[in-house]
């Protein structure tokens, strides 16, 4: 795909996604107040949304059942929640996220902690909404999101980042860290637009194989940028897993090694979206993209 018709495919998703995220959002002006401003502030504050887009690319690529744009905004409802947890003192103890004031800095402790639960909440109550006149496409979709998002991956994943800032970690440790607290995430993003087409069993197994290797890449990557960019190009705190002496891909097995491990598995990625029978080549453009966060 030429970087023109990219360009404008891309943005159309990302307008989509910010409409989504302002039509299904409660209003910063309802009560309470402060909370609402809070989720809002933390949903608006720009960031690439891989997500929202990759729901929306997902369901691009087959004959649509459902409107995508409430389960894209329900999935960065869900990943939003996650970044202000992340960000917390207890957590990470980030500044900046997204090019400003992490919510707890902007707001407090405490409206950050209750912004990160009502935003998980309401992931789930828009999809339940949102879809509730078509459960077949609700269910999957529920389901799909809660399994990415529960103890045994989401979370589970952070469970064991934390413990790893206590502990030296294999390279399967670090593989379960990025297949849960990263991967997983991304494959629902995936799936979830995927679930609202017409797509059969077959493609399903490949778009998870795309997910999971799509994720793998996209963390690792972060890795690196961790280590090479600055706060001000990353819109992030950088240098922060050194701060927290985390395990990270690159701690393990260098920078040269990661950047060639990440490129593996977008090449990966890339040739299972080309055998699908459908025009795949915004998806493809857009995971390679991903990688070239590198140069």
């Amino acid at each position: 795909m030429d970087d023109l018709k990219f360009e404008s495919t891309l943005d159309h998703y990302s307008d989509l996604a910010k409409k989504g995220i302002n039509h299904y959002l409660p209003q910063a002006e309802e009560q309470p107040i402060q909370l609402h401003e809070a989720m809002r502030y933390s949903l608006e504050g720009g960031g690439k949304l891989v997500r929202p887009v990759l729901v929306l690319a997902g369901n691009n690529l087959y004959p649509t059942l459902a409107d995508p744009i409430p389960a894209a905004t329900a999935v960065e409802c869900l990943h939003t929640y996650s970044l202000i947890h992340d960000d917390l003192p207890s957590m990470d103890n980030s500044d900046l996220r997204r090019g400003r004031l992490t919510c707890h800095k902007q707001y407090d402790e405490a409206t950050a902690v209750l912004a990160g639960d009502a935003l998980l909440t309401h992931a789930f109550w828009l999809l339940s909404e949102s879809y509730r006149d078509q459960p077949e496409i609700a269910t999957p979709l529920i389901h799909e999101l809660s399994d990415a998002a529960g103890s045994r991956k989401l979370i589970g994943g952070q469970m064991e980042d934390i413990l790893g800032e206590r502990n030296d970690y294999t390279a399967e440790q670090i593989d379960f860290i990025y297949l849960n607290k990263t991967a997983a995430l991304l494959t629902a993003s995936l799936m979830m637009g995927i679930h609202t087409t017409s797509a059969n069993r077959s493609v399903h197994h490949s778009m998870r194989i795309v997910g999971r290797n799509l994720g793998l890449a996209y963390q690792i990557i972060d890795d690196v940028l961790d280590i090479t960019s600055e706060s001000t190009t990353l819109g992030k705190t950088a240098g922060i897993d050194i701060v927290n002496k985390k395990n990270t891909y690159v701690k393990l097995h260098g920078i040269d090694h990661s950047r060639a491990k990440a490129k593996e598995l977008t090449g990966s990625a890339i040739k299972h979206l080309s055998q699908l029978d459908t025009d795949t080549t915004f998806l493809e453009t857009f995971v390679q993209r991903l990688e070239f966060r590198l140069k």
